[in-house]
């Protein structure tokens, strides 16, 4: 894909974020874009760089580990945020990879990468909510995450940010908007002030209901695989 499709697709994501907070009554300034390049070789990054994203994710440490090495010349420095499942032999890596993790998912999770967390250092996390139970995705549930979010608070190393859920595939994102809110409402008691929420086919619905970070792949890329 030439840089000027990418630049092209980014405007138009941009200008459906600032629509989205307007309606919202929102600066569309306090909205983080994380572009998802999983699939898309280091080519498609430099290009989406140049066009002006600053926020990247990856879902697999297997791809970033090949992919980031080649991308460590680019000027400013992108800031890699981790968007899928992490097992707990990967947490050295993907701590050498990724600036944020999203993908907290588990107590267990959390107190491996505090393990692996040098002294002095603290690693910005989210935690993985499964707001729908679908037990095909990862996170804690509801009901759970308080206590869950406590514990791992008290963790050393760890940067508890905010929460971060997978909205389940619907045909209308209006359907969604209870996932979303529950997610709104949990960061509020849990005075956790980002939340990860909202994708391509869903990320407006989600900034109306409070998202501060949305994850966005092929809105901007195009279908993996695409040339």
């Amino acid at each position: 894909m030439q840089v000027s499709a990418i630049a092209e697709r980014l405007e138009e994501v941009r200008l459906r974020i600032s629509g989205a907070c307007h309606r919202a009554d929102r600066s569309p300034d306090g909205v983080t874009l994380v572009a998802v390049v999983k699939g898309f070789p280091p080519e498609v990054v430099r290009e989406a760089a140049a066009a002006g994203i600053c926020h990247f994710g990856e879902n697999r440490v297997q791809e970033a580990q090949a992919k980031l090495p080649l991308l460590a010349d680019l000027s400013p420095r992108p800031i890699w945020h981790m968007v899928g499942h992490l097992q707990t032999n990967k947490v050295k890596t993907a701590l050498n990879l990724f600036d944020i993790i999203q993908s907290v998912d588990s107590l267990h999770l959390a107190e491996a990468i505090s393990g692996r967390v040098p002294p002095s250092v603290r690693v910005p996390v989210l935690l993985e909510t499964n707001i729908a139970a679908d037990p095909a995705k990862y996170g804690f549930s509801p009901e759970e995450l308080p206590a869950q979010a406590e514990a791992i608070r008290r963790l050393s190393g760890l940067d508890v940010r905010g929460l971060m859920t997978v909205a389940p595939i619907a045909e209308d994102a209006d359907e969604l908007r209870p996932v979303f809110r529950r997610l709104r409402d949990l960061g509020q008691s849990l005075e956790l002030p980002e939340l990860s929420m909202g994708m391509t086919d869903d990320f407006e619905v989600a900034l109306e209901e409070g998202a501060t970070i949305v994850r966005i792949g092929r809105a901007i890329f195009g279908e993996r695989g695409q040339p």
